[in-house]
């Protein structure tokens, strides 16, 4: 985080607002205070990268494998063991570095972070401290319209590289000896060493929805690139949140508050919240000296923050060069060649979607998910309408997919069939009743357009003279309904329409159907 004197606040145009967490007893005095006072919110985000072994030795790690069985004396921390760089994590860092806008260190270094704790085996962290690998960049991104709309721009203060630490296992009881019960910990070492990339943001934040939303993308950026799976239930991306409250127009920072155990990008935006109304709370009523420098936890099953301890400052970590690993060079060849094999990122997506006439929503629907978005390219590819396309894959095959809890990658429709289906719609061969029953048919059981068309005979039927029999044939057998329609009832339209469908087995052109009906229903009896 920058100090008060070197803040630059990215956030334009509209003016932040507190939101008063809903769970407060006092919310009517929150929310009259909340309107003097502003948050300034930064988040530091740690992603697991997904190489196949740790970040200092040739370890696998794999999310749920048994307690302590990828292990070795290195991550270990045994006397005597050295690590040795995996280069795929540079290679990762520069990634996230270049799809972040961000200047890249050419010359950067490794160095210790020295800290105690039970699962951090060699006593320090092996991180990045004052020569981080990337600083200086910013990230785009556009809020969903349900909170509002509008596009938003975040700076990056730092990428570095870092080594994850153990895991604490907690017992609710074990017996030690036979006079006592008591509880204990367990360390597993299947974590440490796991190559980490730590995402430092600017203080650019004003609320929960802003800091939920940047996390989000941090998560779409990561598997746009391939670097991380970014799945927080499994701690492959964890954001913990840095919040304090000043008075609107104040430039120095309030005092700053740390929140962990954010598992979820609900859980950021509630937390947040919380912790908004909190300070607020206290400074409207005179007690802003009990806000201190800590660290809290976000209890979710109470909906609120609490004290897990009191925030370490930088120099109680002691860092110094790390000695058993050499620098870090980089080329500018090296990392044109990385530039140039970036895939398309989710703001440039979403930019080329818009100019492609697709509304906000629709953008962001097919921009969040890469494998979608994939879908849907592959299939303007192959010919298909833009917006017909679109309206297909977030209505029918996005509701097919989640009634079926499958994702798109695992459905046995193709982009090539999609393009085809659309285009016999179009083009009138089969009417979009029969495109929706082929439709589902190929979702579930796969095949192609013309197979099932010719198979099922369904081609449409255009001949006039057997549209004017079906018409005459309906007509005939609801000749009440006929007399209520000349008298006046005129939507009885729709009902003898559905009626010839139904007579045809829906394989009757609907343009020339209506044309033949309206005649028929209007002419002098």
């Amino acid at each position: 985080m920058r100090s008060a004197q070197t803040q630059t606040v990215t956030q334009e145009k509209v003016k932040p607002q507190v939101k008063v967490s809903p769970h407060s007893t006092q919310s009517k005095a929150l929310e009259k205070a909340s309107k003097d006072y502003e948050a300034v919110i930064g988040i530091e985000t740690h992603v697991q990268l997904n190489t196949l072994t740790k970040a200092f030795c040739s370890c696998p790690y794999n999310y749920g494998s048994p307690p302590n069985t990828s292990v070795c004396p290195i991550c270990m921390g045994l006397p005597g063991a050295l690590p040795v760089l995996n280069l795929k994590v540079i290679e990762s860092a520069v990634k996230v570095g270049l799809a972040l806008n961000c200047k890249l260190s050419l010359n950067s270094k490794f160095d210790r972070k020295q800290y105690f704790y039970p699962d951090l085996p060699k006593g320090y962290q092996i991180s990045q401290f004052d020569v981080p690998i990337a600083t200086s960049g910013y990230i785009d991104l556009d809020l969903p319209l349900e909170f509002g709309g509008g596009h938003r721009k975040f700076g990056i203060t730092r990428v570095h590289m870092e080594e994850d630490a153990g895991k604490l296992l907690h017992s609710e009881g074990g017996s030690y000896s036979q006079e006592s019960s008591i509880r204990f910990s367990m360390v597993d070492l299947n974590r440490a060493g796991v190559p980490l990339l730590e995402i430092v943001s600017e203080p650019d934040m004003r609320n929960g929805i802003e800091a939920a939303e940047y996390a989000a993308e941090l998560q779409r950026l990561v598997r746009y690139l391939g670097v991380s799976n970014g799945n927080m239930q499994e701690g492959s991306l964890r954001c913990d949140v840095n919040i304090s409250v000043r008075p609107i127009g104040q430039l120095q920072f309030g005092t700053k508050v740390e929140i962990k155990n954010l598992n979820s990008f609900s859980s950021v935006s509630r937390a947040i919240d919380y912790e908004i109304s909190r300070q607020v709370l206290l400074h409207s009523q005179g007690q802003d000296k009990e806000i201190v420098q800590e660290t809290r936890l976000w209890e979710e099953g109470a909906q609120k923050t609490v004290t897990m301890r009191k925030k370490e400052g930088l120099a109680d970590y002691r860092y110094f060069p790390e000695p058993d690993l050499p620098g870090v060079f980089l080329t500018t060849d090296y990392v044109d060649g990385i530039r140039n094999s970036l895939p398309e990122l989710p703001e440039t997506k979403r930019r080329r979607y818009e100019k492609m006439g697709l509304s906000m929503q629709d953008v962001l629907f097919l921009a969040t998910d890469m494998n979608v978005a994939e879908f849907f390219d592959t299939t303007i590819t192959k010919g298909a309408d833009v917006k017909l396309a679109t309206n297909w894959i977030m209505g029918d095959i996005a509701a097919y997919m989640k009634n079926e809890k499958l994702t798109i990658n695992e459905i046995k429709l193709t982009p090539q069939e999609l393009a085809e289906l659309i285009a016999s719609i179009k083009d009138g061969t089969i009417s979009g009743k029969i495109g929706k029953e082929i439709l589902f048919e190929l979702l579930a059981k796969g095949g192609t357009v013309k197979g099932l068309i010719e198979a099922k005979d369904l081609v449409q039927v255009v001949d006039p003279a057997e549209i004017e029999k079906w018409v005459e044939k309906v007509l005939s057998e609801n000749p009440k309904q006929l007399e209520q329609y000349r008298g006046g009832k005129t939507k009885l339209q729709g009902y003898f329409a559905g009626q010839v469908m139904k007579l045809s087995k829906g394989k009757a052109n609907p343009g020339l159907l209506n044309k033949i009906l309206l005649e028929k229903l209007n002419a002098k009896s």
